[in-house]
């Protein structure tokens, strides 16, 4: 509790900064809070790759080019670390949203959860764009993404989502992120265009899916049933289980073990896709990615995984899913397949199996 007093608290530093900036920040500005809150949100993550690829593609110069495939590459695999990394802390912590400390004593400018304050989302994503462009850009532009990084977290504290400290924990925790995704490059010598389109696949994947969670979560009421089509229905079930329902019965163990497997396989998946692979093979690989990485995002911070999907003919039904689970289905389906053909080809290279080595 001390420990946390003085790393947490700043001797009460952080909470009397909180009530300056928030109660000094008029209702004014809150266009301003909701603008720099939405440029410094995850969802904002495909444009930032999208405008990394593009200016590597009109660029003329090789040597500009391959700067911005490895700043391209270098977010992505730095996305990905501070993702589960935020989500884990998030979840491990629970420290208290401030409008659940002070209730209506702050102003708010939007909806709060009451949990998961630290580290601030926002402003770890944040620091992941100004490292990722850092190198890009010249000193005068620099100042730009200093003031961009400072914006988001101003915004998040003025909108009363926020302490001081939060910030400051995702600013740390973005630019931590970027080294350790540096020194995977260095260490797998990645090539950057390569290894960043299957990277992208895998966040894409997962940020779709966790986008179809937030609708149904927010526009269907729990365990309500809208039927699509006669062998299709829309639904909202809270899965505790794996892939399909499997142990959802379990004594609630489960949600800790396969949120260990889920971290262990994404950072296995990772390395994996670091190294050239055939095209097939790759997206295969991706597509577990972004399933397993978007499945261990719900059970760190829901617990249970939210499924939407209900197929079923007659009485029967198939347990319920998401897209997550159909990308890691696919991906599967797409490794078995170039298994096949891998076999197929050796067993055409060296006919009845007999050892070449003999």
């Amino acid at each position: 509790m001390i420990l946390t007093q003085i790393l947490y608290g700043w001797g009460g530093l952080n909470e009397a900064l909180f009530h300056l900036i928030n109660g000094a920040t008029p209702q004014s500005l809150a266009p301003l809070v909701q603008f720099f809150t939405f440029a410094g949100s995850y969802w904002t993550a495909p444009a930032v790759m999208v405008g990394l690829w593009l200016s590597a593609k009109r660029t003329s110069g090789e040597g500009r080019a391959n700067a911005i495939n490895s700043a391209l590459i270098l977010f992505v695999i730095a996305f990905v670390v501070a993702f589960v990394t935020a989500s884990l802390l998030k979840v491990t912590l629970a420290f208290p949203r401030p409008s659940l400390v002070f209730g209506d004593a702050i102003r708010l400018i939007g909806e709060a959860d009451s949990r998961y304050s630290l580290p601030s989302g926002h402003a770890t994503f944040s620091a992941l764009v100004v490292s990722a462009l850092w190198t890009l850009v010249n000193k005068r532009l620099r100042w730009i993404l200093i003031l961009y990084l400072v914006a988001v977290g101003w915004s998040r504290v003025a909108a009363g989502m926020h302490f001081p400290a939060d910030v400051v924990a995702g600013w740390i925790l973005g630019i931590a992120s970027t080294q350790i995704a540096k020194r995977m490059l260095i260490w797998r010598s990645v090539k950057a265009p390569v290894a960043g389109l299957w990277y992208g696949l895998a966040v894409a994947i997962a940020m779709l899916d966790q986008l179809a969670k937030s609708l149904v979560s927010d526009h269907v009421t729990l365990l309500e049933m809208r039927p699509i089509t006669p062998f299709f229905n829309l639904v909202h079930v809270l899965n505790p289980g794996a892939a399909f329902s499997f142990l959802a019965s379990a004594g609630g163990w489960q949600r800790y073990f396969f949120l260990a497997v889920a971290v262990f396989a994404c950072g296995w998946l990772i390395a994996i896709l670091s190294r050239p692979r055939p095209n097939i093979e790759a997206t295969g690989f991706a597509m577990i990615l972004g399933g397993a990485l978007s499945n261990a995002l719900d059970r760190a911070l829901r617990g249970p995984v939210v499924d939407y999907f209900d197929f079923y003919w007659n009485v029967w039904h198939w347990p319920a899913f998401n897209i997550a689970d159909v990308a890691i289905c696919i991906g599967a389906g797409l490794i078995l397949v170039m298994a096949f053909k891998k076999s197929e080809q050796a067993s055409i290279g060296n006919p009845g199996g007999v050892n070449e080595n003999n």
